[in-house]
């Protein structure tokens, strides 16, 4: 598959998930109404409005998994192709991430408090985020990729209290002593 014929795959599947979040009535960004691109306060009504947050380094993540469960089930297909499913992939959980029942979810069980869901401008940064640590993923080998992913969650466990595998935890199986030590004061 051509390059450019994987950026227009990409690009259209990002355009689709903008018009679905569109129609779910997610703002393009944010409660101030205007467009930026950093967010450093994950207490603040900001979050997950701009471009990019602490929780984008997350999908960073979501882009190494994502190559690394395609490679095991679908490596006979070229990196073009695999790249696709993972932007639709992405873009189906940046849409269910927007859904009221998991926006309720994130606030009762997780540090989220405040969280009434993604800016469209911050889930396209967060599938741009994924697409990068696919990316990566496709460069490094897999024990690199494996200590790319490792870093990330220690850096995000140190600086917000939170991560790719905190977050999961608390989403499908809450822990008290987790959301107790995420409230403390760092």
């Amino acid at each position: 598959m051509k390059t450019k014929t994987v950026i227009l795959g990409v690009g259209l599947l990002i355009l689709v998930m903008v018009i679905i979040l569109n129609q779910m009535g997610r703002t393009p960004w944010g409660p101030s109404g205007a467009p930026g691109l950093w967010s450093n306060d994950i207490w603040s009504q900001e979050n997950s409005q701009r471009l990019a947050d602490q929780y984008t380094l997350t999908h960073v993540s979501h882009g190494l998994g994502i190559y690394a469960l395609l490679h095991l089930v679908a490596r006979a297909l070229p990196a073009g192709p695999r790249l696709l499913i993972a932007v639709a992939l992405e873009g189906g959980w940046e849409i269910l991430e927007n859904t009221d029942m998991v926006i309720n979810k994130y606030r009762e069980a997780t540090i989220s408090l405040d969280y009434y869901g993604d800016s469209i401008l911050n889930s396209v940064g967060d599938v741009l985020a994924m697409i990068l640590g696919f990316l990566f993923a496709l460069k490094l080998s897999v024990k690199k990729s494996w200590l790319f992913f490792i870093f990330l969650e220690l850096l995000l466990a140190l600086w917000i209290k939170d991560n790719l595998i905190i977050n999961l935890i608390m989403l499908i199986y809450p822990l008290g002593f987790i959301k107790a030590w995420q409230l403390k004061p760092l």
